[in-house]
């Protein structure tokens, strides 16, 4: 897929910051927007972050676009490591912070798309407000997702839920942390 093939200001962004897509970004792409499962394996450094979060940031900007974002968990980002959550969070601020501002500086005024993290050490503030408005991308890990799952109004939150990004999927697999998060997602996709 062709990185045309994305709204122009999140191409123009894409190709200012990082230049053409790596192969793996060009093959995961169509993938991913046809909605069906996708793994994608390949070394550090070639882009897998990106090329599964773009698509999504791609949709949520042209919701935005559109006056059609509302307040629903859409993409659920899940890390087998709480600091890799917040950096998740920290990365995904920029290019959607970036791309903001072209569409200001194009006389485009969209509503922010928030992500939030949500681990064991989440402030309950934190969590409730979650509740009351929720973050278009959550970031959690497999236990704090159990837990979200568990409770009726976090659970509720979650029923938006349309796209689920594993990271280090490889490091869950084999164990009992794998196993245990294959369930949720179970549970998740029963909502």
């Amino acid at each position: 897929m062709p990185l045309s093939s994305f709204h122009p200001l999140v191409a123009d962004w894409f190709g200012r910051r990082f230049g053409s897509p790596t192969n793996v970004q060009t093959l995961a792409w169509p993938a991913i927007a046809s909605g069906t499962d996708t793994l994608i394996a390949a070394p550090t450094g070639s882009g897998k972050t990106l090329a599964a979060f773009l698509s999504c940031l791609d949709q949520l900007f042209r919701q935005a676009l559109a006056r059609e974002l509302d307040d629903r968990t859409q993409v659920l980002y899940v890390s087998p490591l709480k600091a890799l959550s917040n950096d998740v969070q920290k990365n995904l601020q920029q290019p959607l912070g970036e791309i903001s501002e072209a569409a200001l500086a194009a006389g485009l005024l969209i509503p922010d798309i928030r992500v939030t993290v949500r681990t064991g050490d989440t402030p309950v503030r934190e969590r409730q407000q979650m509740l009351r408005r929720p973050p278009h991308i959550l970031v959690t890990t497999p236990e704090s997702l159990f837990l979200l799952l568990t409770a009726e109004k976090s659970r509720h939150m979650l029923r938006d839920v349309r796209t689920v990004i594993v990271d280090e999927i490889h490091a869950l697999a084999p164990n009992k942390r794998g196993a245990h998060l294959a369930l949720s997602l179970e549970r998740l996709d029963a909502l």
